[in-house]
């Protein structure tokens, strides 16, 4: 087998350790707070809409609440609510 028909996996290095979404929603959610934002209000605003002018860049949060699916962000807080309400 000619090695040109192998598939080479290719791994990105540096980034080994995903940030979870636990990690990113404290992270934004302090963020909010020293802001004197809101937090929930602006947290559901970006869950709903999408919409990153909620977040703002203060400790990087809305570059790191852009590195995870909505949907993801969500199944955290409810998977977190319902575990702490059981």
């Amino acid at each position: 087998m000619d090695s040109m028909d192998k598939t080479v996996k290719f791994n990105v290095k540096g980034d080994e350790h995903e940030t979870s979404s636990q990690e990113i929603l404290l992270t934004v959610y302090d963020a909010l707070v020293e802001k004197e934002y809101n937090p929930i209000n602006q947290m559901v605003g970006y869950l709903i809409s999408g919409d990153p002018a909620y977040i703002p860049r203060h400790k990087n949060a809305r570059s790191l609440i852009g590195k995870k699916e909505r949907d993801e962000l969500i199944e955290e807080l409810v998977r977190s609510y319902l575990a702490s309400h059981r």
